[in-house]
C-alpha cells in the first residue's frame, strides 16, 4: 500500500475547514477543484453549488494526504458520524501540544493531552466541524 488518505465530506464548509486544518497543520494543498470546474452545470449543480470544493488535497506528511469534498444540495444528504478518527503521530511532544491545542480551538475536547499505555503523550478532541482526532507523540513509549 503506498499510502492512506483520509477523505472527509462536508456540508459546503469545506474550504474553510481546510483552511484552519492548514492554519493549524501547514503545508500547501496540491489541489482545489470546485464543482464548476468539473463541468457541474452538466450534470445539473446550479447556483452556489457550481463553486463548492469538489477536491480539495492537503499533504499532511510525507504519504499522506488529508482529502476531502463538499456534498451538494440533491446528493445523498451528509450525516455526521462518529465511526472515524484522523490519527496524527507527531515527531515531537511539543508539535503534539501544539496541534492539540490548534485543532480544539472551538471544538470539544475528548481525553486531554496525556501519558498512556502507548504514548509518550496522547488525547483526542472532536474540532469545531465535527472531524475527530487523535494526537500523539509516542516517544520513549514502547508498546505491544
Amino acid at each position: 500500500m503506498k499510502s492512506v488518505s483520509p477523505y472527509l465530506n462536508f456540508a459546503g464548509n469545506a474550504e474553510e475547514a481546510f483552511e484552519f486544518y492548514r492554519s493549524v497543520l501547514g503545508g500547501e494543498y496540491t489541489n482545489v477543484t470546485r464543482y464548476r470546474e468539473m463541468g457541474g452545470e452538466e450534470v445539473g449543480f446550479t447556483g452556489r453549488d457550481l463553486d463548492l470544493i469538489a477536491n480539495i488535497g492537503l499533504p499532511i506528511g510525507p504519504n499522506t494526504v488529508l482529502m476531502a469534498s463538499d456534498v451538494p444540495a440533491g446528493m445523498e444528504p451528509l450525516n455526521v458520524g462518529n465511526n472515524f478518527y484522523i490519527a496524527l503521530e507527531t515527531d515531537t511532544a511539543e508539535d503534539a501540544r501544539r496541534i492539540y491545542q490548534g485543532l480544539s480551538s472551538g471544538g470539544t475536547e475528548g481525553m486531554p493531552l496525556e501519558r498512556t499505555a502507548w504514548a509518550e503523550i496522547y488525547g483526542d478532541l472532536t474540532d469545531r466541524y465535527g472531524v475527530r482526532w487523535m494526537v500523539m507523540y509516542t516517544g520513549d513509549v514502547q508498546f505491544g
